[in-house]
């Protein structure tokens, strides 16, 4: 299904496929901006219950490639879950124990100190350690020994670490996205850290590329690619880059999405003639169809139990979200606010559901407490695309413009805390949210 962002009513691209609605544009040749791998992060916005925490700068740490005290305040600061206290002065590492009255007086309920050494091989060792200043508790700490290129993943780990500690529940930031940049003529598949940066080419095409998918093990992207001139399905392996077909029947095959179990993805195909649901063996095969349907079904999303599938249908007379059970069945509505309500994306924890509502000719993300039926409108841009949740279901990354850009941002599901993840230049989409990573 797709929409022109400056028309009322859905439109039908050629070749006549449903897909999401931003790739009308990329099926038309457009000029933009150098794509960058690199982004810089900006926080905006104040939550309620901010917890205030000092991180200092680590020991020597100005003689490391990267500033590992400012990646971890940049990973805390962008959950929404804490703010950040100047720490600027304090001369401390992990063997320190700290004023907590002078920590007291800044207001800090948290503090985390550390260092970082060179050497000799060439490796560096990085230690810290967590401390409650109200009870003046030493929290814990942990220590690495990394070569240069897995600073940044170390610096996400001593994130989670904190996180985990001081909220009880596991942190996403050494986890990754995937996303898709067009510069001129051609189209990018990335890998990047949860932040975006550090990001990795898992392809590029002159063709489009869209709907990267992650597989719950973290291992694979599915993705649709244009490249034999038509939409089809693969899977492809970060690892190793090599990839697989899964989906190219006659007419369209696109919008991958993985059962959680890994073992089968749903996707969207018109061999049967219309755009319908059916799930296929993650190694291919003959797909199953899920339901018949006057309508167009597209844009499949599992929940996070796998017991039901939650999809995009103008079966209504207008794109609405549906549900329906992973083995098909009789499909139930869910949204029924807004005439225009497309792009599902279910938190793995089952209580929330994402999507993109059309209020007044403008995309706006949306979370849904699925418990309730209540919805609330956490941007407010206008032409946001594609939401993915964090595997904690407490952030969430989504597509949208900015003076013009594509930009990809992240926030929290009261929409008080957002992170713009987009660099300088580029036309970035289609985020996706990886799982959980192994340790």
């Amino acid at each position: 299904m797709t929409t022109d962002r400056n028309s009322q009513n859905p439109i039908s691209a050629a070749p006549p496929h449903p897909l999401r609605r931003h790739m009308l544009a990329a099926l038309i040749a457009t000029p933009s901006l150098p794509a960058l791998a690199q982004f810089r992060v900006e926080v905006v916005g104040v939550g309620l219950t901010q917890r205030p925490i000092a991180v200092a700068s680590f020991r020597s740490e100005a003689q490391s490639p990267q500033k590992i005290s400012a990646i971890v305040l940049a990973d805390l600061e962008r959950s929404g879950q804490f703010a950040a206290v100047d720490a600027t002065g304090a001369s401390l590492d992990e063997t320190s124990r700290p004023d907590v009255a002078l920590w007291k007086q800044r207001n800090a309920e948290s503090l985390a100190t550390g260092s970082v050494t060179r050497l000799a091989d060439g490796r560096f060792d990085v230690r810290f350690r967590l401390w409650d200043v109200v009870k003046g508790q030493d929290l814990g700490g942990q220590s690495f020994v990394v070569t240069q290129g897995d600073l940044r993943l170390v610096s996400h780990r001593i994130a989670d670490f904190i996180y985990e500690k001081l909220t009880g529940e596991r942190g996403v930031f050494s986890t990754r996205i995937s996303y898709v940049t067009k510069t001129g003529s051609r189209y990018s598949l990335w890998v990047a850290d949860s932040d975006g940066e550090n990001a990795q080419s898992a392809l590029s095409s002159p063709e489009p590329i869209i709907s990267p998918a992650w597989s719950p093990n973290g291992g694979q992207l599915a993705y649709v690619s244009f490249e034999s001139r038509k939409p089809v399905v693969y899977v492809h392996d970060v690892a190793s880059g090599r990839r697989r077909l899964i989906a190219n029947f006659r007419g369209s095959n696109s919008a991958p999405a993985w059962a959680p179990d890994g073992r089968s993805l749903a996707v969207t195909l018109s061999r049967d003639g219309g755009s319908q649901l059916y799930t296929i063996d993650a190694n291919g095969g003959e797909p199953r169809r899920l339901m018949q349907s006057a309508g167009i079904d597209t844009e499949p999303s599992f929940s996070g139990d796998g017991r039901f599938i939650y999809f995009v249908s103008d079966r209504g007379g207008a794109p609405q979200i549906y549900k329906v059970g992973a083995s098909g069945g009789n499909a139930e509505r869910v949204t029924f606010t807004g005439s225009y309500n497309i792009s599902p994306s279910v938190s793995p924890d089952g209580r929330w559901l994402a999507y993109i509502s059309r209020v007044g000719g403008a995309f706006k993300l949306h979370v849904m407490d699925l418990s309730t039926g209540t919805v609330n409108a956490v941007t407010d841009s206008a032409a946001d695309e594609n939401p993915s949740f964090a595997p904690n279901s407490k952030l969430i990354v989504y597509a949208t413009q900015q003076q013009g850009r594509e930009s990809l941002m992240t926030t929290t599901l009261d929409g008080k805390i957002k992170a713009r993840l987009a660099g300088q230049a580029g036309d970035i989409r289609e985020p996706d949210w990886g799982p959980f990573q192994k340790q």
